[in-house]
């Protein structure tokens, strides 16, 4: 069973968006030990600048490993199988 791009791009999606919300309450809560003080709106801003990031990241690696799953099954490293010999 080999997953869609479709499902790749909604995996990664989720992946980033539960990453946004764990940052930002971590951003909240480490910032203060190292004296960097943040009001809300700049915590949300700098998680944004990392959003494209890794949405592209997730995206990219989760369909390098599935090139890799396929190549790996088929036997030859482009991913295609060997056609059928016909016979007569």
């Amino acid at each position: 069973m080999t997953q869609s791009r479709a499902m790749s791009l909604i995996e990664a999606a989720t992946n980033v968006v539960v990453g946004y919300v764990l940052a930002i309450a971590t951003q909240i809560v480490v910032f203060p030990w190292f004296g960097i003080e943040a009001a809300l709106v700049d915590h949300l801003a700098i998680g944004l600048a990392f959003i494209g990031v890794s949405l592209v990241r997730g995206y990219l690696l989760r369909r390098l490993f599935e090139w890799i799953r396929v190549a790996s099954h088929s036997g030859d490293r482009a991913g295609h199988e060997e056609p059928e010999l016909h016979r007569r």
